[in-house]
This record gives C-alpha cells, sequence and structure tokens, in this order.
C-alpha cells in the first residue's frame, strides 16, 4: 500500500470530493464545495515529490519532468478511482486529486431531469455537456452512458484524458481508451473511431480546433457523439463552437453545427443546505427546427427566447431551474443569487441583497 493511500482513505471517509497537495502547505480537501485543511504537517517539495511519485507511471514521471504538467488515473482497490493532475508551482510541485466513485450514479438517483435518458436514446447527432470545472461534467455524462449500455444493444467507444468512471459492458460493448496510454491524443482516436464501427462516441474533453472539427465529422456521419466544452450556457457553447474555427470556415461549421446538434446541457453545482452534498441545475437546450434555423442565420443571441418557450420539449434556463431548487429548500437565496444570469429574479430571497459593482 502507497503511503498516499492513507490522504485517498481519509478524504473517501469524508466524502471528499478533491484533495490538494502543494509544496510549502498543509494537505487540503474539498469538502461539499468548501476547500479545509488537514491536521497534518507541511509538506516540503521533496517530500511530497517522493509520496507522489511512488504512484506514478514511469512515463508519466518523465512527461511531467520534461513539461511541468501530467494527467493520468490511480486506483486504491475497494475505495475509489482518482484522477490525478501533477504541476510545478514557485514553492515545488504540486497535485490535485479528484475523486471518482466506483459506483455510477442513475439519471434518477442523480435526481437529474428524466430527459437525459432521451438524450441517451437518440440515434445520431451531437450532444454537449457543459459547465465549469468541477461542476458534475463527467458524473452526468457517466449516467446517460450507463443509461445507453443497459438500454440499447450498441459499441459504446470512449475517449478520455485519462479514464474516469469504468462501465462494465451490459448490453452494450464498450471499450474505453485513455490518451497517452492507448493513443496518442484525442486527435488520433477519433480518426481511428470512424473505422471502429461505434454507434456511440464520447469524447472526454473537446479542447482544440481539430477535436471539434473530427467529433462534428463523426456527428455528421451517423454517429451519437457526446463531448465536453468549459462554458456556462448554451448559446455561450454555440459561439464557442464557432468562435473556434477561422473566420472564412465559420459558415461552413455553422451550417453543420446546426445540421449535427441534438442538445447542449450546462450545469452548476450548488452545496446542500438541507443535508451534506450537492446538487446541480441544469440548463437545457434541444437543437428543434428553429433552434438550428437560429444558428444557421446567426441569430445565437435569440436561443435564450427559445429555451424559455421550450418547456414542453424539456428545454429549461438556467435560473429556473435554480428557482426549482431555491423552492424546493435545497439551496440557500445567496448562492442562487450569485449563480443565477438574471439577477433581480433572486434579490427579493435575500435579507441584504449585495452591493456588486459589476452589476451597475
Amino acid at each position: 500500500m502507497a503511503q498516499i493511500d492513507a490522504f485517498f482513505k481519509m478524504m473517501h471517509d469524508l466524502g471528499a470530493s478533491d484533495l490538494h497537495l502543494s509544496s510549502g502547505s498543509q494537505p487540503i480537501i474539498r469538502l461539499h464545495g468548501d476547500m479545509q485543511r488537514v491536521k497534518y504537517k507541511i509538506l516540503e517539495h521533496d517530500e511530497l515529490k517522493k509520496l507522489l511519485y511512488e504512484i506514478t507511471p514511469e512515463n508519466k514521471i518523465k512527461q511531467f519532468e520534461e513539461t511541468g504538467d501530467v494527467d493520468f488515473s490511480y486506483e486504491v482497490p475497494h475505495v475509489a478511482r482518482y484522477r490525478a493532475n501533477f504541476f510545478m508551482q514557485k514553492r515545488g510541485i504540486g497535485a490535485v486529486f479528484r475523486e471518482i466513485p466506483q459506483k455510477i450514479l442513475t439519471v434518477d438517483e442523480l435526481g437529474l431531469p428524466p430527459i437525459l435518458k432521451n438524450l441517451a436514446m437518440l440515434p445520431k447527432g451531437l450532444v454537449l455537456v457543459t459547465g465549469p470545472t468541477g461542476s458534475g461534467k463527467s458524473t452526468t455524462l457517466a449516467a446517460i452512458i450507463d443509461y445507453a449500455n443497459k438500454m440499447r444493444k450498441d459499441h459504446i467507444l470512449t475517449i478520455e484524458d485519462p479514464i474516469e468512471f469504468v462501465h462494465e459492458p451490459q448490453n452494450c460493448l464498450i471499450n474505453q481508451r485513455e490518451v497517452g496510454r492507448d493513443t496518442l491524443s484525442f486527435n488520433a482516436a477519433l480518426r481511428g473511431a470512424l473505422r471502429e464501427d461505434p454507434d456511440i462516441i464520447l469524447v472526454g474533453e473537446m479542447r482544440d480546433l481539430e477535436t471539434i472539427q473530427l467529433a462534428l465529422e463523426a456527428a455528421e456521419t451517423g454517429h451519437l457523439v457526446f463531448g465536453t466544452l468549459h462554458t456556462i450556457s448554451a448559446s455561450k457553447t454555440i459561439d464557442r463552437i464557432i468562435e473556434v474555427f477561422p473566420g472564412d470556415l465559420q459558415g461552413q461549421v455553422r451550417s453543420g453545427l446546426a445540421d449535427s446538434l441534438r442538445a447542449i446541457v450546462a450545469q452548476n453545482l450548488f452545496k446542500r443546505v438541507d443535508k451534506p452534498g450537492r446538487c446541480a441545475a441544469l440548463e437545457i437546450l434541444i437543437a428543434l427546427p428553429a433552434v438550428r434555423n437560429l444558428i444557421r442565420e446567426n441569430k445565437i443571441f435569440q436561443i435564450n427566447s427559445v429555451i424559455e418557450t421550450g418547456k414542453k420539449y424539456g428545454m429549461q434556463s438556467l435560473d429556473d431551474a435554480i428557482m426549482q431548487l431555491l423552492m424546493a429548500g435545497k439551496i440557500d437565496a445567496e448562492q442562487a443569487y450569485n449563480k443565477a444570469v438574471n439577477k433581480s429574479k433572486f434579490r427579493d430571497f435575500l435579507t441584504t441583497p449585495p452591493q456588486d459593482f459589476t452589476e451597475v
């Protein structure tokens, strides 16, 4: 057993989501969204480096020492899997570990809208799950893929960096490929995917022009493609995809995206006040013909109006989702106000509305 495993056992027992180890600092965990120091000595560079290298594959050590950054996954048997990121900073080495539960929670167990199950059953197209770092995108995607795995008889191919949730084949064949271990890059894996007879492709992160281009191509050629982006709303997601391309290609990309897009789920996590834990508020855009026409005509600014009027199709705005959580007593008014788009809807719930000069 590696020495660092004791930290993982502790964070697992407490229900923490992240462990931060940084040279010149005590260990810190993120518990229900808040950073809390662990009663332990300050870790210095050499000691922490030895602690981290004990669990790091040789090729990842080489990559880290050459570049100053590395990602990989690590598993503590009978506890959980962890997504690891090492980085160099002013005081020395640093690392962050995100716990990935061994049990994949279902859409119902997570309290997510039932329409996410419908997304898992689509025959083809592009479905994007977006949100800030740490907003639960991977958990939501895992629940959708798990539903497809149970309900379909297809080939599911995931491309991740690193592999997070491990899916056992049920009704589907599932192949999970890790960038850096099983394939050179997202781009190489996506090119290969088109020859590997998949029905569903999960792209762990659409982070550059070529990856986005290949994902769009896969969606346009009859595959159901799931992907993630670090954007905060459905309209911003569409803008981000189009703006990644050079100006002379944006018209063509707009047309391709309009044809292939099926849904965008943008989510935010909130700290619960009714019990320990966190819950998600989701903005959901379903790509109806009206939405596709707005994308083609470059009228993205009208997307929010379509979401407001499309509730019968399963759409919902982020503010409506936040209001539901607030009315159910799951979150407090301050959180609701801070993460809302239209803050005026939530001011009356605050006893002392904050004076935010950026909102003037």
